[in-house]
Formats: C-alpha cells, sequence, structure tokens
C-alpha cells in the first residue's frame, strides 16, 4: 500500500482537490511554524486551498522527493512547481511532517517556501540573519 503522502502527491498531480481533501480528516490542524498566521483547521479549507492553487497554476506538478514513517508520523521532501496563469514561474520546496490518523493526515506542520533563484549569497544571508558583530581587527 502506497502511503498517505504517496497519495497526496497523485492526487495533486491529478489536480483533483476533492480527493486530495479525501487524505485528511474532518478536524485536520495546519501548521506553518514560519508562518504561523497561516495555521487553520479543518478539510474544507484544504479543498478551498488547493481548489485554488489548481486554478492558480494550471500546470501544477509535484514530486515526493523523498519520505520515511515512523509510528504515526510521516516525514516527506516536497518539491512543487509549475506556471501562474500570467506565465510566472512557481517553485516551491520544503518538508512536510504529518501525523496520521486512520490512514488521513490529522496534523501537518509544513516548512514549504518559494524557490529564491536569484537570492543573496551565503556571507549576506548568515549577515541579515544573525547579524554578527563586526570583526576586530
Amino acid at each position: 500500500m502506497s502511503s498517505v503522502l504517496e497519495r497526496l502527491t497523485r492526487a495533486q498531480n491529478d489536480h483533483d482537490a476533492v480527493s486530495f481533501a479525501s487524505y485528511f480528516t474532518e478536524g485536520y490542524r495546519s501548521e506553518q511554524p514560519v508562518h504561523p498566521g497561516r495555521a487553520f483547521t479543518g478539510r474544507e479549507q484544504v479543498r478551498e486551498n488547493w481548489t485554488s492553487v489548481f486554478a492558480g497554476v494550471p500546470d501544477f506538478r509535484s514530486e515526493l522527493v523523498a519520505s520515511c514513517r515512523d509510528g504515526d508520523v510521516e516525514w516527506g521532501e516536497v518539491h512543487w512547481w509549475g506556471h501562474h496563469v500570467d506565465g510566472a514561474v512557481f517553485e516551491m520546496r520544503g518538508v512536510i511532517i504529518a501525523t496520521i490518523r486512520d490512514d488521513r493526515i490529522a496534523k501537518a506542520r509544513l516548512f514549504v517556501d518559494a524557490v529564491e533563484r536569484s537570492g543573496s549569497d551565503i556571507e549576506a544571508a548568515v549577515e541579515q540573519s544573525y547579524r554578527p558583530p563586526p570583526a576586530e581587527e
């Protein structure tokens, strides 16, 4: 039998928001620790969100890059890509940690974000994120 995340990926690639949402419990809890304001509850919100995804990115594709399961928790690395309706490139990558109950996702922590193709190099990123004091001479 395939994992829940494998079945989710198939539903994504079929652009089937109803099938996709069926893999979540009615009381599903979504958390995005890097974006806490995006937390929500409920299968219906999953369906609404993914209906919008498929409308906004009509050639949406998904790959489950890697996954594993430990007890009732599935971990998956995802890569999502396509083009927005205006032709702009869409690409996201990250990790999803899903708690499984009765072969459905009851809770998930999403660490998925947009890919920056022209972002800062590592020195600039360290400087911006950690603000180390100037080096002493």
